[in-house]
């Protein structure tokens, strides 16, 4: 609320338009000399102020006599909530018809009222605040306690893991004294002290050593935490944020075992969400390379980047075999620049960072089938492959398994009897295939491997079987030609009115297509979709343009193909030449 655009009618109406229910304004803005001083608690008609760094609060209560103007809006606004929340909630509408009056509801029954409408998701409470003055803290946990269902009162899909342990790690963090710490919301069950877990994500098991409960930046040793309530675990070093985690692989097998026989049929994306992959992350849209000030700093930097990855499943870290280059990709310039200031002032590495690229995407032009086989000699054993693939473009649509098999009679009948061993290792080779495309040596999607026949030698090792499909797999590629996808990203600018033909103009010249200017305030919303290859420094940019008065937001949206001129930019952008 500490904005210049803050519009709290807009943002009701983008909850009411996305949640589809009607929210429930709990609070009203307290401006002092036009600025955010507090918030107006409707509900129980108390002004609360705040001081400088917002930890210190004063309520006093609102009367008709001494703040008429306050009072009547907060009196407007909670005859509203009263309303509103007796549609939905019997109870409260007899209590209404029983006083017959609104003003003489208690908060008690209100807030109650509130509760179980919230629980039903047929309305949703709505508290104010200012994240950077730190105004609205205290009562936004008070809300969260008060009007939030625990896990026992939500839907139950977590209850198919019974009495057994069910929690999502959400966040990691490292502590110098006490390690890594993981942050979990307990689902289901409880978590002790020294307790083994299972991460459902990755497949593995790992026991904690420690176990807290955390008071802002304190934390308490406990010995057990209870459903409902966030652990905060010591001693997981694989565990990731958003990695689900219960107290063994049987007990996961049950929980889905029962949740597949209560939902009657394979639903295979409730199946996915819960057993599945964890948190949906965006593929980064921005890459650079990261270099060590000196070799004595690489370790250093190593850890650090090991860490920032466990914190933030956002940020990928790889090595790129031809270049020998440790390579950051992430969501976008500031969010790189972040990773860079904390890699100095908690790992005290001032790491070198190069020049920021797309993350480009490659697509197939055509199907294409060939057939390789390669044979070579290591010492006394010979070693040999004979491998069929095609290579199959599949349009936009997601692809979740992007090795296929061949389902004619002959193939079906060989490729049942590929060793697993094998299996593996030709999946790795089509995944490393499919690593790099034949332009600008971008991941390649949209994309099929069938495979239609193989056959290895005895003694062939994996690698061999790996590196020998990997290659087919970049000949498919070469003989298909490719497109190149580009990152379009969502765009919106704030800006006065007076810069607002400005801003236009300037986004015309960056192909951006513009979907709709609307009033926020005293300002105006251009809402956009852009390349992100043209949204370079645009920060910098826009504050030039509008004598720093102008702020945007962005966040991604699809790949789209590029044309040809802007192809034959990106190739020369990333070749150099």
């Amino acid at each position: 609320m500490d904005r210049a655009d803050a519009d709290i009618e807009a943002c009701c109406d983008s909850v009411k338009k996305k949640l589809d229910c009607p929210p429930v304004l709990l609070q009203l803005p307290y401006l002092k000399e036009d600025k955010l001083a507090g918030v107006i608690d409707v509900l129980s008609l108390h002004l609360v102020t705040y001081g400088k760094d917002g930890k210190q609060l004063e309520r006093a209560e609102l009367t008709e006599r001494s703040d008429l103007e306050i009072w009547t809006r907060a009196m407007e606004a909670r005859r509203n909530i009263i309303d509103t929340i007796s549609g939905y909630n019997d109870e409260l509408a007899e209590i209404v018809i029983e006083n017959d009056s609104l003003d003489k509801i208690s908060t008690d029954d209100v807030t109650t009222g509130i509760r179980k409408a919230t629980l039903s998701n047929v309305v949703v409470p709505v508290v104010l605040g200012s994240s950077y003055k730190n105004i609205g803290v205290q009562s936004l946990m008070d809300a969260i306690v008060m009007y939030l269902p625990s896990p026992k009162e939500q839907n139950g899909r977590f209850q198919c893991f019974e009495d057994s342990l069910c929690a999502r790690a959400f966040k990691v963090t490292h502590d110098k004294q006490k390690g890594p710490l993981v942050f979990m919301r307990i689902y289901n069950g409880s978590i002790a002290k020294n307790q083994k877990i299972y991460n459902i994500q990755q497949d593995i098991t790992e026991q904690n050593n420690r176990l807290y409960v955390a008071y802002a930046d304190e934390f308490k040793d406990v010995e057990s935490v209870g459903d409902g309530n966030i652990a905060v675990v010591a001693g997981l070093k694989r565990v990731r944020s958003g990695d689900l985690v219960c107290s063994s692989s049987g007990a996961c097998q049950k929980a889905k075992t029962k949740m597949l026989k209560s939902l009657g049929r394979k639903d295979d994306a409730t199946i996915d969400d819960l057993f599945g992959r964890g948190a949906k992350v965006p593929e980064p849209v921005f890459f650079c390379s990261i270099e060590p000030p000196s070799l004595a700093a690489q370790t250093a930097l190593e850890q650090a980047l090991e860490e920032l990855q466990r914190e933030d499943p956002s940020l990928r870290v790889t090595h790129n075999e031809e270049t020998g280059q440790t390579v950051l990709a992430g969501m976008g310039e500031l969010h790189l620049e972040i990773i860079k200031d904390r890699i100095l002032k908690e790992y005290k590495v001032d790491a070198d960072l190069g020049p920021l690229q797309i993350a480009y995407w490659e697509s197939p032009l055509e199907r294409v089938t060939n057939k390789h086989t390669y044979e070579t000699k290591i010492g006394t054993s010979k070693q040999s492959v004979t491998v069929s693939l095609s290579v199959n473009p599949v349009g936009n649509k997601e692809v979740k398994r992007v090795l296929r098999f061949d389902k004619s009679a002959d193939a079906s009948s060989n490729i049942a009897g590929i060793h697993p061993k094998h299996m593996v290792a030709i999946k790795t080779g089509v995944d490393v295939g499919l690593m790099h495309g034949p332009k600008i040596s971008s991941p390649v999607v949209n994309t099929e491997v069938v495979l239609h026949w193989f056959e290895a030698g005895r003694g062939t090792s994996s690698s061999m079987i790996t590196a020998t499909v990997t290659q087919l797999v970049q000949k498919l590629l070469r003989d298909s030609g490719s497109d190149i996808l580009e990152p379009i990203m969502n765009l919106e600018v704030v800006v006065p009115d007076e810069y607002l033909s400005t801003i236009l103009a300037d986004l015309s010249r960056r192909r951006t297509s513009v979907n709709n200017v609307f009033i926020r305030g005293n300002s105006k919303v251009v809402s956009a979709h852009c390349p992100l290859s043209e949204l370079k420094g645009y920060s910098t940019i826009l504050r030039t343009l509008s004598s720093g008065t102008a702020t945007f937001t962005m966040e991604f949206l699809e790949y789209q193909k590029m044309s040809s001129v802007e192809e034959e930019k990106a190739v020369k952008e990333v070749r150099g030449f």
